[in-house]
């Protein structure tokens, strides 16, 4: 039997997308399931961790059989996946004990006001790079233990928890497997990006037990191989992980201190690689790993915006003025620019640089000559300018300048966003033929711990661009934006 091929599991929040690659990283077949999420009080979102499990098992079963694929021809298994939303899982059944809280749910606000009221957010700040928002793990666990009364059983390590990573491969291996990468590790609030451990300290803060804390490995180790899965035979080694946007960045072959990537999927996500420097930010942005690779550890500055592509779904399903998410960008051809309009995309809160939980969305600067052609071109104006202040934090955290940009995710094919994210950023924005990325990323990452691929070099090479996207907007237009947008997202807060 030869084993020609590779499975990329990529477990986002709306749906999972499973590609099936060959050993020169070449896409053969993909499938792709949704699944529903639940926002049970305003704020808080939720999923069925049941839902996530059976979609990947679709999706894996979708792109067998659209490729023609004999499982067993399956030499590795990559995953990548939504990070910081949680699961706790029964040590013995593999059911989940509570819902899945999703990264966007902003449930925990009190918890996290109080740790800082505590003072204890400098300490946290230090020592994982991140801050005391409800978007980490940490809080959302120390959540589901007490809501549940879990908090007995999870000291007994009766119960599990892990990022959305950790959970599937348990599944994979028939609970074989508890364990992460450290990437995924770097999200919780729980993680040491110094000793490279899970800290005992922050974890008597939250009040989580260790016990239910996973083993944390290198990106491209081997995490285990599959057993009692039913749609893959037993024995198929899972040799890579990585959080979704660091496996965004890994594929779009950002390897060098200063290469930087934004991904738009239902956030936006900006990365720029640091190498083997651990950076600290004063300004808002977070510190985290970019990947780990046979124990060398190189780190990324991020920038975090909640909502990106939600918003065109939001102008979608809520306000109804458009049938699919593409036409948005049919809608803002039609006009030359906004007419004036701005629109702060905080129908989740404020990520970074401005972690305001509480924030609102805005519209502003409507007038009785303002249409839905206007509104459509704000939307997308918001999702670019948010990324204009976290590049510009970036670049003075890093005291380095980004010269281009790469992109991907479902909300790059829009050329208008596009353009207007070169224009604002005075920048080139490069955007790959592939936007599936991340899976890529995450084949790319499995193929090294299989041994298939050896140099980065390989991974790079396989890399071509559709597009780019010249800066063409004078500077004085682009001051009015700039300008205006810190003023306009204040009012989002205030």
């Amino acid at each position: 039997m030869t084993q020609s091929y590779l499975l990329a599991i990529d477990q986002g929040t709306s749906g999972t997308t499973c590609l099936i690659m060959d050993l020169d990283l070449n896409i053969i077949a993909k499938g792709y399931t949704e699944f529903p999420s639940v926002y049970p009080q305003n704020g808080w979102m939720e999923q069925s961790s049941e839902d996530i499990w059976q979609s990947t098992l679709s999706s894996i079963e979708q792109a067998l059989k659209k490729g023609q694929i004999n499982p067993g021809d399956l030499a590795a298994i990559g995953i990548t996946n939504q990070r910081e939303t949680t699961i706790l899982w029964d040590r013995k059944t593999l059911k989940p004990v509570a819902p899945a809280i999703v990264w966007q749910c902003r449930r925990t606000r009190d918890l996290c006001r109080d740790l800082k009221k505590r003072e204890l957010e400098p300490v946290f700040h230090q020592k994982t790079g991140l801050l005391l928002d409800p978007y980490f793990s940490g809080t959302k666990i120390r959540w589901i233990l007490d809501e549940y009364d879990l908090h007995q059983k999870a000291r007994k390590g009766e119960i599990k928890f892990g990022t959305v990573d950790s959970f599937l491969l348990s599944r994979l291996t028939g609970g074989k497997e508890h364990a992460t990468d450290f990437t995924n590790a770097s999200r919780t609030l729980l993680f040491n990006l110094k000793t490279l451990q899970w800290d005992q300290e922050l974890a008597e803060y939250l009040q989580v037990p260790t016990q239910v804390l996973p083993e944390i490995k290198s990106s491209n180790a081997l995490f285990g191989k599959t057993r009692g899965v039913g749609v893959l035979p037993d024995g198929i080694p899972i040799t890579g992980i990585l959080g979704d946007q660091q496996a965004a960045l890994f594929g779009q072959a950002a390897f060098l201190p200063g290469e930087a990537k934004c991904t738009y999927g239902t956030g936006a996500f900006i990365m720029m690689n640091t190498g083997y420097e651990f950076v600290l930010s004063d300004s808002g942005l977070l510190t985290t790993v970019a990947w780990d690779i046979d124990g060398n550890t190189e780190y990324c500055l991020e920038g975090s915006a909640f909502v990106a592509g939600a918003a065109v779904q939001w102008f979608r399903d809520n306000l109804g003025l458009i049938s699919y998410s593409a036409e948005i960008e049919e809608l803002a051809a039609k006009v030359e620019d906004s007419g004036g309009v701005f629109f702060v995309p905080a129908l989740s809160g404020l990520g970074a640089p401005y972690w305001e939980p509480d924030a609102r969305a805005v519209f502003w600067g409507m007038t009785r000559n303002t249409n839905k052609n206007h509104l459509a071109r704000a939307v997308l104006d918001g999702i670019a300018l948010q990324n204009f202040t976290l590049l510009k934090s970036m670049e003075s955290a890093a005291r380095r300048e980004i010269k281009q940009l790469k992109v991907d995710g479902g909300a790059a094919a829009n050329n208008l966003l596009l353009q207007f994210q070169a224009d604002i950023l005075q920048k080139t924005v490069y955007r790959p033929e592939n936007l599936e990325v991340t899976a890529y990323g995450a084949a790319a990452i499995a193929a090294m711990g299989a041994g298939i691929i050896n140099s980065r070099k390989q991974i790079k090479a396989k890399i071509k661009f559709d597009r780019n996207f010249e800066p063409g907007m004078d500077k004085e237009r682009v001051l009015y934006y700039t300008d205006y947008w810190e003023k306009i997202v204040k009012k989002s807060y205030i």
